[in-house]
């Protein structure tokens, strides 16, 4: 085998790798269990935030979704869309402390969502919608720490919070940014941006959930990039054969 075919081949079985992993991990980055919009406006009224979940599993189906709302800074007027298959269970928690509205003093509100009886096949996810009255003012974020159970019993528990600086971890909690009122990324251009994803038998493939995270997009373009540069390695280093055989 001649020098330049063995460097070309080399060349391409390292960007061929290195592509693949990265493109891998886009596909981690997709599949988390995410909230959408990503961010509201500080106090926005009658809203919708969609909780996306992917099934992981090749051999299992999801089979039950528990996402807990905080109640130190609570979520007001919670409702729930229903889904064909699925049974939705609203826990409600007395406050410590009641939150003062126009329509009067709040001393309950919903604390964990329970959705059972329906299924999330392999390669396929579920939006499950939850429609609210009034979100809080006094913090910048709410984090929604989800358990998901699998048919064959395995639970993975999204409750892990990103902190400043680090990397995300390996099982994140759905996090909603709240933002000043009147900021262009909250409110109502948000809120068009969550409109649900069109679904066959009530489920989704994933390549729509995976066209819908903009990580898992960053990561595949930066597959691509890699490709090209090895490429382009290969193609100098064929070059720098033929000049020094010359």
């Amino acid at each position: 085998m001649s020098s330049t075919r063995l460097t070309l081949r080399r060349a391409a079985t390292v960007t061929a790798l290195t592509a693949a992993s990265v493109l891998a991990a886009a596909g981690i980055a997709a599949a988390h269990v995410t909230v959408h919009p990503e961010s509201y406006a500080k106090g926005a009224t009658d809203g919708v935030l969609t909780f996306r979940v992917p099934n992981e599993e090749d051999t299992a189906s999801t089979t039950k979704v528990q996402v807990y709302l905080p109640t130190d800074h609570p979520v007001l007027g919670v409702l729930v869309t229903p889904h064909d298959g699925w049974t939705a269970k609203v826990t409600t928690t007395k406050l410590k402390t009641p939150v003062k509205t126009d329509d009067g003093t709040i001393t309950e509100a919903a604390s964990e969502i329970t959705w059972t009886g329906g299924k999330i096949g392999a390669g396929q996810f579920e939006d499950f919608d939850v429609a609210f009255g009034q979100l809080p003012e006094d913090t910048g974020q709410l984090t929604f720490k989800t358990l998901q159970t699998y048919s064959d019993g395995k639970v993975v528990r999204w409750i892990e919070e990103a902190q400043s600086g680090d990397d995300e971890p390996e099982n994140p909690a759905p996090t909603l940014k709240l933002t000043a009122a009147g900021d262009d990324a909250a409110g109502d251009d948000s809120a068009a941006s969550a409109a649900p994803a069109a679904k066959t038998g009530g489920t989704a493939t994933t390549t729509a959930a995976d066209s819908s995270d903009s990580t898992a997009r960053g990561l595949g373009i930066a597959g691509l990039i890699v490709g090209v540069l090895g490429l382009a390695a290969a193609a100098f280093a064929v070059v720098r054969t033929r000049g020094a055989k010359s």
